[in-house]
Order: structure tokens, then sequence, then C-alpha cells
């Protein structure tokens, strides 16, 4: 999601994703080149995780250091990947884009935003809703473009028979709840891509008016 009232953001987004889909398609080969040091604590999936990121945020500063109207910009991301031989997902993420897990008869948000509310609420979980309203939503703490290296949150979680994963941009999140969320997927009757179309709608219904981007994924 580019930041917006940024230079580009558009074009931010774009090449994150891009470039983590061709680092991605690069690295499928046992014979590949990695531009990073490999972390070998960490699986091979969460190194390709890691590393895809690192080499969005680097594409996306240099390109808006070499064009005077792409200066600045900027963008979230988050991504999900699925270990080939475990009963697991890893996620990475930067900046307020989120990943909700549908199990059970429930949506679980599983990614922390890195935005100034939810810094605020982690340093202080006992704020009043007054105090809540008061501070800003839309300013994000970390985002791609900003620096040389940026800070990735990195998680793994269990997957488990028919579980569904919702990547989405704060267009849907900051005006849906997670019992909204699961409604309208529950209300698809297993169809993706009506429940992607629902959730644009509740988001659109709810007065959004931001980028809405939407990701759904079932676990067979």
């Amino acid at each position: 999601d580019g930041m917006g009232g940024h230079n580009a953001g558009d074009v931010a987004s774009g090449v994150a994703v891009d470039t983590v889909a061709n680092f991605f398609r690069h690295t499928d080969s046992e014979d590949a080149t990695w531009p990073f040091h490999f972390d070998t604590s960490l699986t091979f999936e969460e190194n390709r995780m890691i590393g895809g990121i690192q080499m969005a945020n680097r594409s996306i500063l240099h390109q808006s250091t070499m064009n005077p109207a792409q200066e600045g910009m900027g963008t979230t991301i988050v991504v999900l990947c699925f270990s080939k031989t475990k009963p697991l997902a890893y996620l990475g993420h930067v900046g307020d884009s989120r990943c909700y897990r549908i199990r059970s008869g429930k949506a679980e948000q599983l990614t922390r935003d890195h935005s100034l509310l939810s810094d605020f609420m982690q340093a202080m979980p006992d704020m009043s809703e007054e105090k809540k309203q008061s501070i800003p939503r839309n300013i994000i703490t970390r985002a791609l473009g900003m620096q040389p290296f940026v800070e990735i949150d990195l998680s793994r979680v269990d997957v488990q028979r028919d579980d569904m994963f919702l990547l989405c941009t704060d267009g849907l999140s900051a005006s849906s709840t997670e019992t909204e969320l699961h409604a309208k997927i529950f209300e698809a009757n297993g169809d993706l891509t009506l429940a992607c179309r629902l959730l644009v709608e509740l988001a659109k219904a709810k007065g959004g008016e931001d980028n809405i981007t939407i990701v759904l994924v079932r676990a067979k």
C-alpha cells in the first residue's frame, strides 16, 4: 500500500510486488546467488522472505533517489509464504498492511501494525478510548523505501486444513472489525472471489476511500 501524501506511492507499491515476486522466482534455482547474508538460524523460506523484502526496499530507495518526481516514495508490505514440507506459514511485514487467519469461526489478526497508534497502544495497553481517538491513525512508523535497511517483523504460524489467510491494506482493516471480516467471508460460503468482493463492498459501505487491496488464501 503506497504511502498516502507521498510522491509516487503507487509506483513504490508496484516495485515492491514485482521485486519480491522476481526474487522468489530467482531463488527457486539451487544455483542462485543471494545478495544478502543467509541466516542459518532461519529456514530457507524465511531467508527468502527477508531477502525479497530487503531487495524491494533497496530498489524503491534507489529509484526514488534517481528520479526527483519519485523522491520520498514508500510503501507498506505483507508477505505470506507456506512451507513445502511442514504445516507452517511464514509472515513478513512492514507498515500497517495486515494478515488475519480465519479459523474455527473467527478472524485472528496475526500482524502488529507499525503505526503511531499501535505503538502507543503497546506502550499503554490501558489507554482510554478518548485518548485513542486523539492519535492520528494514518501515521506509520515503518515503510519500505525510507532507509537503506528496513526492520522486518517475521513470524511463524501453524496451518490447519481449511484455514484461510486474509492479507489486506488498511483500506479494509481500518474500517472493519474482525467479526465483520469473518461474517463476510462466511457469507461467501467458500467462494474466495466472492468473499473478496463482499469485503471490498463492506469497506466502501463504511466510508472507506483508501486503497482496498485483498488477497484471500485457503489451505488445503
